[in-house]
């Protein structure tokens, strides 16, 4: 493949549209296909500084085809191609060192192409599509009271994300980036092209959290004024997903939507579960140079809450309930306005505005006691016990300009990424209300107020800076610098214990935060490089953090701040066709880590208590390995294309000093360990997942059992996932099983909803679909 100056195009993306099939041409601008069927197909390339193009070709039984492009430059055409640098055909890769006006160059980045990856995607499940990223860990509780599934990496822990920042499109979709930054809303894995994830060193461009970024990105329209896309699936446990997209190009307008309705009874009983999920982006090219873009989500959703259970409960039964009045809601919006401005090939400036207007309401049986204490209806008033309404609203702003050139000195290119970060941050939070002695869906009080109603504010300016300097055609050194201004104000009252009667709270904190880190990257080929990072990382402690939701611990009130540094060292790349690999060492450190500790009361019982539990390490290994053996000796197999993968990572995650030094952090399994195997043969694909993770604790105390459950071991697992993708025409059929063997497992134990105590994985579930695209 080559430009229209002869020149080779090295790094161009190729995709048979409709198909799992994607690669990039090589320094000679070489590509190479196997086990493609016979008929005709549609072949589009992709780069950066050329117009994509579209060819036609026919693909003959038992015949070699080759198709070559000539490729036309054209800078207008820059702003709507997206680069993702080397890509294996099974979609795992890793981000180039420019990006969007972001640098990566020097940092641990994964990219994961969702269609070419076979996985239960309508039931969200992370362990078949992010299992392939070392260290990934899960709480695995969409379905048993959470709206979605949680993710951790480097033995951090995973409830609702909390400590890994989470985007769609670029922009935040948390509820609130410090006060409370759970993610109750991601986008349907149906309506994703890409899943970009950023570790270590992504404080300086993004923020100061020592968990890293994952960001969502969702399809664009195809080239064609409209594409319409349905995907039926039903499954175990009365599961139903529908899912309809559309979207399209005309003229100057690129537009994408989809509506997802989602229900099941759930594999417990009061887990039943119904949802609806919207989405529409459009984009508006009004000039070569000026792109404008607006996206809205919308979440709606109720959520029967099955309760937690104690160790004797699960051991006995996983899948029963002994909570029939719990519920919870999250109505999430997010409005996003976008704009980008191409000075040149060069150079880009753009502005991503993001509002979130959402809420959170629960309504439960209140949980002193823990899961062992009977929800019984009372011989004296012939009724339940009154349950307790929690009610939480979000509304924030959070706006990002950013701009990035390329410029040479002595021939030799340099790039310089700039911006600031402006969040502006309201939380509501009323909490202990009296609710109803019902047990349905009902968030009115009776009989008393909240017993606190608290307003919490956050602001947050956060200018930044990384520069990459290239030193000669191998080496790149990137220096960056991030200041963080953060105001947290608390307003409202709270209920003192000892007299019962309202306190009122108008509490006030500031931060400020000079962040910095250095990055380098080593071209070993045109394929491979080596890459190390390290930059400080800050974790603040504000009013919202003393006052949680639902929480049964008890909260230390002199919470301090976190604060440590990030880093990691690796080689990644590919070698051929046959082999992609990433492999690498990390470091965390931490100060005054905040997490759960057991104690004991004047009375001798047990609680646990939230506080600064002392200072910890976390360091490991991780490893990424692809092989397509078929490809070692051939580029040409008649028997379709063999995968073999294996994504492991040894956490070594402790206590260095105070109390429980030598201890295991919490919620941080030594070993994760994913091998999987995929085929594929003309329009056939499948893929076969074996994941252990090994054992670990819910507190700093590495208590092994509990009276309430909340903290104890958490025993290793294995299991096994399978899933099939057919295709014929503009047709798919899709069948699976998730959880093979049934293994009876739980990766959290929780102080708060849907517990307290042990929250069930879901046991052996069965899907299949049905999709057509128009």
């Amino acid at each position: 493949m080559k430009d229209s100056s002869g020149r080779w195009v090295e790094s161009a993306s190729i995709i048979i549209q409709d198909t799992k099939f994607a690669t990039s041409t090589d320094s000679k601008g070489r590509y190479h296909f196997d086990g493609v069927p016979a008929g005709e197909h549609s072949v589009m390339v992709s780069v950066v500084g050329y117009t994509p193009t579209i060819n036609k070709v026919i693909i003959k039984e038992n015949e070699n085809t080759v198709l070559d492009f000539r490729l036309e430059q054209n800078i207008r055409q820059l702003k709507t191609v997206d680069v993702m640098g080397s890509i294996s055909v099974n979609g795992m890769g890793h981000l180039p060192e420019l990006h969007g006006g972001i640098i990566y160059s020097g940092k641990k980045t994964e990219v994961l192409v969702l269609d070419s990856i076979d996985a239960n995607t309508a039931q969200n499940n992370p362990r078949e599509v992010l299992g392939r990223i070392p260290g990934s860990n899960y709480s695995e509780t969409e379905g048993g009271g959470f709206p979605s599934n949680g993710i951790a990496f480097r033995g951090l822990r995973p409830t609702q994300s909390i400590e890994t920042q989470t985007r769609q499109n670029g922009y935040n979709i948390a509820a609130d980036l410090y006060g409370y930054p759970e993610s109750y809303y991601i986008p349907p894995l149906e309506a994703l092209e890409r899943i970009e994830v950023i570790r270590g060193a992504s404080s300086l461009q993004f923020g100061p959290q020592f968990g890293g970024l994952i960001n969502y990105v969702t399809k664009s329209g195809a080239n064609k004024p409209m594409e319409l896309a349905v995907q039926q699936t039903g499954g175990s446990h009365a599961f139903f997903n529908s899912y309809v997209s559309m979207g399209g190009k005309y003229k100057k307008w690129n537009y994408f939507s989809y509506l997802q309705c989602k229900s099941t009874q759930g594999w417990r009983p009061n887990g039943d579960v119904r949802q609806a999920s919207g989405f529409i982006k459009m984009e508006y090219q009004a000039t070569d140079k000026f792109k404008l873009g607006f996206e809205y989500s919308v979440l709606r959703n109720r959520i029967h809450m099955a309760g937690g259970l104690t160790d004797a409960q699960f051991e006995k039964d996983p899948g029963e309930s002994y909570r029939a009045r719990n519920w919870l809601s999250s109505p999430w919006n997010i409005l996003c306005f976008t704009s980008e401005y191409q000075f040149s090939d060069k150079s880009m400036l753009t502005f991503k505005s993001a509002i979130n207007t959402s809420d959170r309401d629960l309504v439960w049986k209140n949980e002193e006691g823990g899961p062992a204490e009977a929800d019984s209806i009372s011989p004296i008033t012939n009724s339940y016990v009154q349950r307790e309404v929690q009610r939480e609203s979000f509304l924030s702003s959070t706006n990002e300009l950013r701009f990035s050139t390329r410029y040479n000195i002595k021939g030799v290119s340099q790039t310089l990424a700039v911006g600031v970060r402006y969040f502006q941050g309201s939380m509501t939070r009323q909490g202990g209300g009296p609710g109803s002695a019902g047990s349905d869906f009902d968030l009115k009080l009776y009989g008393a107020p909240y017993e606190y109603d608290l307003v919490f504010s956050t602001t947050n300016v956060a200018p930044f800076f990384e520069h990459t300097f290239h030193i000669g055609k191998r080496l790149a050194i990137t220096p960056g610098f991030r200041y963080e201004w953060i105001a947290s104000t608390s307003i409202g009252y709270v209920t003192d214990d000892n007299t019962a009667l309202p306190v009122s709270s108008d509490l006030r904190q500031t931060w400020i935060l000079p962040l910095a880190g250095l990055g380098m990257q080593f071209k070993t080929s045109s394929t491979t490089n080596l890459y190390a990072n390290v930059s400080e990382a800050y974790e603040p402690t504000n009013y919202s953090n003393l006052t949680p939701l639902g929480v049964s611990s008890v909260i230390d009130p002199n919470l301090k701040d976190v604060e440590g540094y990030n880093a990691d060292m690796g080689w990644r790349g590919m070698i051929g066709d046959f082999l992609n690999f990433d492999v690498g060492i990390f470091y965390m450190s931490f100060k005054d880590e905040i997490g759960l500790e057991t104690r004991l009361d004047n009375l001798g019982n047990p609680f646990t208590f939230r506080t600064n539990v002392g200072n910890s390490v976390h360091q490991g290994l991780e490893t990424y390995v692809e092989l397509n053996p078929f490809k070692i000796f051939s580029t040409d197999s008649k028997i379709g294309n063999l995968s073999i993968f294996n994504s492991y990572s040894y956490i070594d995650a402790k206590y260095v000093d105070g109390p429980f030094k030598g201890n295991w952090e919490e919620m941080a399994p030594v070993h994760i360990d994913r091998c999987g195997i995929s085929y594929s043969y003309q329009r056939f694909s499948a893929t076969f997942l074996l994941s252990n993770t090994s054992e670990s604790y819910a507190d700093a105390n590495n208590t092994i059992e509990s009276s309430d459950a909340v903290v104890g071991l958490i025993p290793a697992y294995r299991l096994m996932d399978f899933s099939s993708t057919l295709r014929i025409k503009n047709y798919n059929i899709r069948l699976g099983v998730s959880n093979l063997t049934d293994e009876k497992y739980f990766n959290l134990r929780t102080d708060e909803y849907p517990g307290p105590g042990i929250i069930p994985a879901m046991s052996r579930s069965f899907y299949a679909g049905f999709g057509a695209k128009f």
